[in-house]
């Protein structure tokens, strides 16, 4: 590199990003050009997608059994059902059940993760499967 283009790169490091949005926006109106993504970037994303409407859309055979909320009286029994679907201690599935939303448990199949939801859902839980 040239002392020029170095001595600019360090000027550039030293900017807060407050200042670089500035200077993008600067350098847009004095060279009338653009930061946007290209127009030919989005065109290859359309003719991607043509080709996916001609393939059969996959079964999905993994599910993900999500807890979305508990109601507060049922904390002890989603608590409990938690518990006894993964083996988790009495510790890590109060903290699991309490970062709700949260994952319970994934790669489940259907039928499996129906069942899981509704031990769940029966102690109080709302649950979704993904």
């Amino acid at each position: 590199m040239s002392a020029k283009t170095e001595e600019i790169l360090q000027s550039l490091k030293s900017l807060s990003l407050l200042e670089a949005a500035e200077l993008v926006k600067q350098i847009e109106e004095a060279f009338g050009v653009s930061a946007a993504p290209s127009a030919g970037v989005m065109m290859a994303a359309p003719t991607a997608a043509a080709g996916a409407e001609d393939k059969p859309a996959e079964e999905q055979t993994e599910f993900a059994v999500h807890l979305e909320s508990f109601e507060a009286s049922a904390k002890i029994k989603v608590l409990k059902a938690v518990r006894e679907v993964t083996g988790l201690g009495l510790a890590e599935a109060k903290a699991l059940v309490e970062k709700a939303p949260t994952v319970i448990k994934e790669g489940l199949p259907k039928e499996a993760a129906e069942e899981l939801k509704k031990k769940i859902e029966d102690a109080g839980g709302k649950v979704t499967l993904k």
